[in-house]
């Protein structure tokens, strides 16, 4: 028998982000790419393969992406 969930009316504090990541057309084309040597911490790494996994993608394109839409927001 699963325990019964016991909700409360607690007040919830909510601060909007706003979304400077690019439209899903920007993952479309193909950029010229730079080999560079760089070391990252376990726990940086463990996390991008846990979610590339689960995405069935690849963590060093997620890396590359995460840096690249940090450039691309400082940058302007």
């Amino acid at each position: 028998m699963k325990k019964k969930i016991s909700y409360t009316n607690e007040p919830m504090n909510f601060k909007e982000v706003k979304d400077f990541l690019p439209a899903p057309e920007h993952f479309a084309f193909k950029e010229k790419n730079v080999k560079v040597t760089i070391t990252l911490s376990q726990n940086s790494v463990d996390f991008f393969k846990k979610y590339a996994k689960k995405s069935h993608g690849h963590y060093q394109t997620m890396i590359r992406k995460i840096i690249d839409y940090y450039v691309m927001h400082h940058a302007a």
